[in-house]
């Protein structure tokens, strides 16, 4: 019993489901013309859950220096910036505690949310602890939601940007594929559950996407980045079960810069 509060502690922290060649310094040496004001939303995969270097003043929303709101932000001089992406967020967590900045003189609105609505964290957690049947069946109630409940959840989430900040260019950030299959590490799950990991975030991504596009919004796949830096490659960008264990199955900071940063600065 011991082991497993452990490694649930440690995938509570999961939303869902980057080594770069530039790191924090270098990409902010490289400004441009100051940018509009830009507001950073979402969960713990846009707060930087995993990079370290943790604002000591956000508390248990651990908002990372090194998260790549942070790295844009430094990179593009946005004439205001409001961090308020937290971890453990749910879209009503956005709808009821994020939106303040926005106003109709925001330019810029990043956001990655939607994993912890369709309950990553207790799928890990059976994945982990309970067996292949087990995880491909917690997987398969995951996958309802992302495609039955979460559209209409994601909307909400989507209108309320665009009514308070109606000016401004949005991008929904999505979320890594956890494995590299057939990799070279034991992490305790069967390659069939790996797949089944794999196609949840894949499902999540498809239906974050079409819902970001049907608002008008840029879609920020980052599945492509962390291609060959997924758990069980031989670079890795996620964290597997860690110590501190809040940082397990989360970005690392070369997560953060190279499979969200690139992304957000093509697309904004």
């Amino acid at each position: 019993m011991k082991l497993r509060r452990i490694v649930a502690a440690a995938v509570t922290a999961v939303t869902a489901f980057g080594v770069s060649v530039l790191g924090p310094s270098a990409l902010a040496q490289d400004s441009p013309t100051a940018a509009g004001a830009y507001v950073a939303l979402g969960d713990s995969y846009s707060s930087g859950v995993g990079a370290g270097s943790y604002d000591d003043a956000s508390g248990d929303c651990r908002r990372s220096n090194v998260a790549y709101p942070v790295l844009w932000a430094n990179a593009n001089a946005p004439s205001s910036f409001d961090f308020t992406a937290c971890s453990g967020a749910r879209t009503t967590d956005v709808l009821n505690n994020q939106l303040g900045p926005l106003n109709s003189s925001t330019a810029l609105v990043s956001i990655s949310i939607g994993g912890n609505d369709a309950g990553f964290a207790d799928a890990m957690t059976t994945c982990v602890l309970e067996g292949e049947s087990a995880c491909v069946a917690r997987i398969a109630e995951a996958n309802a939601y992302i495609s039955n409940t979460l559209p209409a959840q994601l909307d909400a989430v989507y209108s309320a940007i665009r009514d308070r900040a109606p000016s401004a260019q949005v991008v929904v950030l999505g979320y890594p594929r956890m494995y590299e299959l057939d990799g070279s590490c034991w992490v305790g799950l069967s390659e069939t559950s790996r797949a089944a990991i794999n196609s949840a975030a894949d499902n999540l991504s498809d239906v974050t996407s079409k819902r970001a596009a049907d608002h008008g919004f840029a879609y920020g796949d980052v599945r492509t980045t962390f291609t060959g830096h997924e758990i069980c490659s031989s670079d890795e960008w996620l964290h597997s079960v860690t110590w501190p264990i809040n940082d397990s199955y989360h970005p690392t900071a070369d997560g953060q810069s190279g499979g969200y940063y690139p992304v957000l600065e093509g697309l904004a």
